[in-house]
């Protein structure tokens, strides 16, 4: 697999190598001490976290982001997602769909809504995610044994999906598996279908999951927070 690829045709890419091994243990070490509540697949809400917005502000991830969104790409989301073997699961074919917003409203093609950790959840349509851009920072290596994405190349390009559209579209098209290297990163469109197998390794999987989007307000009375 080449170390970048063109996220226009197939909804993600991998950038080898970004970060050194140094830099990768400095978050982890800070993760590790912060006072954060922690679910059993990592931890949601890292943005407020100094080392965690500063990482998500750093010149190289931006540069990616810039790429697909602009130059007023800015990040608002950030999550630890935390494979081990003392906490290991799987993850179905999905989409990401589900945006967090400011303030709730009515309207046509937004919803179900939610509340997580206090945060106010809505599945989007197409055109506020076309708007988003999840940038994946690999804290350790990722293999073929502990857990890796597996993405269908192309599939963003389908819209958003039900359930069952998606397990038709995974059933008619091939998949990757994305190995990084530790301190390499993974771009990827919300709507780019994708899974994660339980980890097969005693090796762990720490992964931070930062969202950019090109501007705060998606629409007038449409902020995320």
């Amino acid at each position: 697999m080449p170390d970048v690829m063109q996220i226009v045709d197939t909804g993600y890419s991998i950038e080898q190598s970004v970060f050194s091994d140094v830099e990768c243990d400095s978050v982890i070490g800070v993760l590790s001490e912060a006072p954060v509540q922690r679910s059993r697949a990592g931890v949601r809400h890292l943005m407020a976290n100094v080392v965690v917005s500063a990482l998500a502000a750093d010149r190289r991830l931006l540069a990616i982001a810039e790429k697909e969104l602009g130059p007023q790409a800015i990040p608002f989301r950030a999550t630890l997602f935390d494979k081990s073997w003392q906490a290991n699961w799987l993850v179905a074919w999905h989409q990401d769909t589900a945006l967090p917003l400011a303030s709730s409203f009515d309207s046509p093609g937004w919803g179900p809504w939610s509340e997580k950790a206090g945060i106010l959840y809505v599945h989007a349509p197409e055109w506020a995610l076309s708007r988003i851009l999840a940038l994946r920072v690999y804290l350790d290596l990722s293999t073929n044994e502990n857990g890796p994405l597996r993405v269908v190349p192309g599939s963003h390009a389908a819209g958003v999906l039900t359930d069952e559209g998606v397990r038709e579209y995974v059933g008619t098209h091939s998949h990757v598996e994305c190995l990084v290297s530790r301190g390499g990163v993974l771009t990827m469109r919300p709507l780019l279908i994708h899974t994660s197998s339980k980890s097969q390794s005693r090796s762990p999987r720490r992964v931070l999951h930062i969202e950019y989007t090109d501007s705060i307000d998606l629409k007038p009375g449409i902020r995320l927070p």
